[in-house]
C-alpha cells in the first residue's frame, strides 16, 4: 500500500507540474497571439472605417486563461460605443474586421464565406470587397453571395439555375 500511495503521489505531482507548464505556455501563446491579432485588427478596422479606430481589449488581464475579449471601436463621426449599439451593417463590418485580422495573423489556404456581405450597404460592400481582394492574394476564397458588387470581384462564378421545373443545373463563368 505504501508503494502504491507513493506512486499515486508521484503521479499527482507529475500531473500538477504538467498542468502548470501547459498553463504557462498557454498564457504566453495567448498573450502573443492576442497582441498580434490586436495590431492586425487596428489596421483592418482603419481600412474598413477610414478615420475610425478599433482595438481589442481583455476583460480580465490578470487571468489570461479565463479572460474574454471585448471590441472597442469608434466609427468616424460617432462617439466610441459598444458593438451592441451599432447598426447591422456596422456590426457585420466589425465582425469581418476581427475575422480578417485573424487571417492576417494566420493565413489559411482557403476561406469559405457564406452571405457575409448580406447586411452591408453599397459603400460598405465596396470596402469589404477590397478586403476580399487582399486576402485572395494569399488564400483561395469561396464565397456564397447574392450581392452583384461582390460577384464583380470574383475570378469565377458558379450558380445553380432551374430552367425546367425540378431540374437544377450548374452554371460556371470564368471571368479572367
Amino acid at each position: 500500500m505504501t508503494t502504491q500511495l507513493a506512486d499515486l503521489n508521484e503521479s499527482l505531482s507529475s500531473l500538477q507540474r504538467t498542468i502548470t507548464r501547459i498553463n504557462k505556455i498557454s498564457r504566453e501563446r495567448f498573450a502573443e497571439t492576442f497582441a498580434a491579432v490586436n495590431e492586425c485588427f487596428k489596421d483592418v478596422f482603419a481600412k474598413i472605417f477610414p478615420g475610425g479606430r478599433g482595438r481589442l481589449l481583455l476583460t480580465d488581464e490578470n487571468d489570461l486563461l479565463e479572460t474574454g475579449v471585448d471590441i472597442d471601436i469608434q466609427i468616424p463621426g460617432k462617439k466610441a460605443q459598444s458593438v451592441s449599439l451599432l447598426s447591422g451593417g456596422e456590426k457585420s463590418l466589425a465582425a469581418i474586421a476581427l475575422i480578417f485580422s485573424i487571417l492576417m495573423y494566420r493565413p489559411t489556404p482557403f476561406l469559405i464565406l457564406d452571405e457575409v456581405d448580406a447586411a452591408l450597404d453599397d459603400a460598405n460592400t465596396n470596402l469589404f470587397n477590397r478586403l476580399i481582394k487582399g486576402v485572395a492574394g494569399q488564400s483561395q476564397v469561396i464565397m456564397i453571395t447574392h450581392n452583384k458588387s461582390t460577384m464583380e470581384v470574383a475570378d469565377t462564378l458558379f450558380g445553380v439555375t432551374m430552367q425546367k421545373q425540378g431540374i437544377s443545373s450548374l452554371v460556371s463563368v470564368n471571368l479572367n
